[in-house]
């Protein structure tokens, strides 16, 4: 508040008044001397409530003639919600040259770090508008109805962890279900079990215990000696040549649009192998899917959120920055900077749904076919994710592209040209004071769901 107001205002004997606190929150009160119990509050001798969220800013207030005529504003004011009193504060900031912004956060997003951000504020008493380029919300693992299946759009999302905090976070959510991954592997009409186990092994190469298994892994894996030069040596001197020639090879290689000499030998760094007979793809104690599907996490995310659905912030980046105090990004962090360092690289996927007349297409949820001339690398039957008994069944054929402007980035291109080129960007980011970048696409680097969660987490509690 300016001296000359200050002074003025004291003339007028009672006031009632709101204050923004550090921490967002807002509170209201009545007062014979504004510039006094401004300067009291933020000296801890004010109302309780202030003492600890200070400091406070004065954001509203109105003049009466009278002690009563205060109070009973004060008590009106208090029966107001929190964006009707955010209402009150805009009008007089635009009468008085002053910026109070609409909401708290904006979301550019609405992917699971965006969500866990909006759930979070939303507990603080914050308001949050999300902006979502897609004309639905959710991000990748969005599902729609299809036979009343649902159908996930973005590609399999089966959530796992070890994290208890994670786990105990999205069960409050949504009540999950038993769906343990083990998905099949088809290479030219031959079946396997994924990930590698005494299963798998079995059925290459007719054994039936772990040291004939282990015996003939490692006389193959003698095919390479000395560090491995690239993807394919990496691969053999980990799982030697029939496992790496039938499961991995072509499937590789379609992910990555270029032949396994020609890839980096860090990108594999492990490949699990199990000496067991166990099917489950996944380590972690927890793991499961959403009884309804995604959506319904999704919805109580983002439940008690504005939100604009179809409209890209960075062609509005001026309007939405002007509507929050603070701006969560989750996009790509090259646009966010108009590439001004050039493009980072990431690759893309491409989707092909179909409904079929029949109860059960292919007894699994996900198969990988892991040659190379099948173009897609893997069909996904989405009623086996919840167990489904629907008289139709919906499959979607994944294929891998490279990416291009207009496409979604799903994976970033995780070599030493891309990260050093991050890099350069995260340093520009870091020099945002009003702007938080997180999540797969803003951080440029591949997150797991639990993951995710727990990266924005982990940021929320440093905020509120």
């Amino acid at each position: 508040m300016k001296a000359d107001e200050a002074q003025e205002t004291e003339k007028k004997q009672n006031f009632t008044y709101i204050l923004r606190c550090a921490d967002g929150t807002l509170y209201c009160g009545w007062t014979n001397s504004l510039k006094d119990r401004l300067l009291a509050h933020n000296q801890g001798k004010g109302a309780r409530y202030t003492r600890s969220r200070r400091p406070v800013e004065l954001v509203y207030y109105e003049t009466f003639a009278t002690k009563q005529e205060a109070m009973q504003r004060e008590w009106a004011i208090k029966q107001l919600t929190r964006q009707e009193k955010l209402a009150l504060c805009r009008i007089f900031g635009q009468k008085k040259g002053t910026d109070m912004k609409k909401y708290d956060y904006v979301l550019v997003g609405s992917g699971l770090y965006a969500g866990v951000w909006a759930y979070e504020a939303r507990k603080h008493g914050k308001t949050c508008l999300v902006v979502e380029k897609r004309d639905h919300i959710g991000g990748n693992v969005y599902c729609e109805d299809m036979e009343g299946i649902h159908v996930h759009r973005y590609g399999a999302h089966i959530f796992h962890t070890s994290d208890r905090t994670v786990w105990d976070y999205v069960t409050r959510l949504a009540e999950f279900n038993r769906y343990t991954n083990s998905p099949v592997a088809n290479y030219k009409g031959e079946m396997y079990n994924m990930p590698f186990n005494m299963n798998t092994f079995s059925k290459m190469w007719g054994i039936s215990t772990p040291a004939q298994a282990r015996a003939i892994i490692e006389e193959q894996k003698k095919a390479v000696t000395g560090e491995p030069s690239n993807l394919e040596e990496q691969a053999i001197s980990l799982v030697g040549t029939d496992i790496y020639q039938k499961l991995v090879k072509g499937y590789t290689e379609k992910q990555w649009g270029r032949d396994c000499k020609e890839l980096p030998a860090f990108i594999i760094k492990r490949l699990p192998v199990r000496f067991t007979y166990d099917n489950n793809y996944f380590n972690d104690l927890y793991q499961g899917i959403p009884i309804g599907g995604y959506n319904v996490i999704i919805d109580k995310l983002f439940e008690g959120c504005d939100i604009e659905t179809g409209v890209d912030y960075l062609e509005n980046k001026e309007h939405y920055d002007s509507l929050g105090e603070k701006i969560v990004y989750t996009g790509t962090i090259d646009a966010y900077f108009r590439c001004q360092f050039g493009r980072l690289e990431y690759r893309s996927l491409r989707f092909e749904t179909e409904i079929l007349d029949e109860e059960n297409h292919q007894g699994v949820a996900v198969v990988n076919y892991t040659d190379r001339e099948t173009p897609y690398t893997r069909v996904i039957e989405h009623k086996h994710f919840e167990f489904g008994t629907q008289p139709r069944t919906v499959i979607t054929r994944e294929y891998p592209a490279d990416w291009q402007e207009g496409m979604e980035a799903y994976y970033p291109v995780n070599d030493e040209k891309n990260q050093a080129l991050y890099q350069k960007y995260a340093q520009l980011a870091a020099r945002e004071t009003h702007v938080i970048f997180g999540g797969r696409l803003a951080e440029y680097k591949y997150y797991d769901m639990d993951k995710v969660i727990a990266s924005a987490l982990a940021r929320t509690a440093e905020e509120f």
